[in-house]
C-alpha cells in the first residue's frame, strides 16, 4: 500500500503537531504560525529562509521560526523525506522561560536553520517517537516535557536585535491584515494605514516581512482556514470565512504551503 507523501500523525501532546513527509515537491515561499523543528531522513534539500540560503542532508536538523518566510526544493532527482514537529508559540514560551529564565516567545528563535549534530538528532528522534507513540521519550523514562526542554535548550537563542524592529506604520498595516484576514483591503487602504504612498509602502512592507502585502494576506488566510478546519468547520465554510474565492482556491494554496489537502488535514485532526 502506497503511503501519502505527507501525513499528519496523531499526537499525544497538546500544542504539538507531528508530520512525516516523503516527496519531491517544491515549496514556494510561505510561512508557519508555529516553531518547526525536524530531521531530514533521506535525500537533501535546499531552502531560502530569513536566515539565508541553506542546504540540509540526511541526519541534519532543520528549523523554522513563526512567520519566517521560507521555501524548499529537493537536491537531486530522488526527493527527500523528513519528520517535523510544529510547536505552538505559547508552548515554546512556557518552556523557554525554563530554558533561559524568563524568555518570551517574542524574544527567542531558532537561530540556526540547519544543525549537523548526531546528539541533537538523537534527542529529536526520541521526542518524535514519544509524542506520536505515547511511549517514554528516552530509555531512562524521562517525560516528553523533559525531552522537549533538552531539545529546545540545544536550539533556542535570544532573537537577533536587527530582526525585532518593524516600522510603526508597517506594523499597523500588518495588524489590520492579521486582525481580519478574510477582509480584502486595497493597497491604497493599507498604504494609508501606514501613512505612506503606495509604492513606498509596497517596498517597505516587503522589506519588513519578506512578502508583498498580497502574498502576506494570502498566508494569513491559509493559516486562518487551517485553524477553522482544525475546529471542525466544513471546508466550504472555512474557505468563505478566510476570504477565498471558493473551496478549490483554498485547496490549491493550502497544498502549496502544507503539502496536504484541506480534506486530508480535516480527517487527520478530526
Amino acid at each position: 500500500m502506497q503511503h501519502p507523501p505527507f501525513t499528519l500523525l496523531r499526537c499525544a501532546s497538546a500544542g504539538i503537531e507531528a508530520v512525516t513527509a516523503d516527496t519531491a515537491l517544491v515549496f514556494g515561499r510561505h510561512t508557519h504560525d508555529q516553531y518547526g523543528v525536524g530531521l531530514i531522513e533521506r535525500g537533501a534539500q535546499r531552502s531560502a529562509s530569513g536566515r539565508g540560503v541553506v542546504e540540509a542532508g540526511a541526519g541534519d536538523i532543520i528549523t523554522v521560526n513563526p512567520g519566517e518566510v521560507h521555501d524548499g526544493a529537493p537536491i537531486g532527482d530522488g526527493g527527500r523525506s523528513w519528520r517535523m514537529l510544529y510547536l505552538d508559540p505559547a508552548l515554546v514560551a512556557e518552556l523557554g522561560a525554563d530554558v533561559a529564565g524568563g524568555w518570551t516567545a517574542s524574544a527567542i528563535e531558532f537561530s540556526r536553520p540547519t544543525v549537523s549534530d548526531g546528539r541533537i538528532a538523537g534527542r529529536f528522534r526520541r521526542l518524535f517517537h514519544a509524542v506520536t507513540a505515547g511511549e517514554p521519550a528516552a530509555r531512562d523514562g524521562c517525560s516528553t516535557d523533559q525531552a522537549l526542554l533538552l531539545l529546545l535548550g540545544d536550539l533556542l537563542q535570544a532573537r537577533r536585535a536587527e530582526g525585532r524592529a518593524v516600522p510603526a506604520g508597517i506594523a499597523r498595516a500588518r495588524a489590520r491584515i492579521d486582525d481580519d484576514p478574510g477582509a480584502a483591503p486595497t493597497l491604497a487602504d493599507l498604504a494609508h494605514e501606514a501613512g505612506l504612498g503606495r509604492h513606498q509602502f509596497l517596498r517597505a512592507f516587503a522589506r519588513a516581512t519578506g512578502l508583498t502585502p498580497h502574498a502576506y494576506l494570502v498566508q494569513r488566510r491559509i493559516h486562518h482556514a487551517r485553524r477553522l478546519i482544525a475546529r471542525g468547520l466544513p471546508l466550504a465554510d472555512a474557505a468563505a470565512d478566510a476570504g477565498f474565492a471558493d473551496q478549490s482556491h483554498m485547496t490549491r494554496l493550502f497544498v502549496r504551503s502544507f503539502g496536504m489537502s484541506p480534506g486530508a488535514y480535516a480527517r487527520a485532526t478530526a
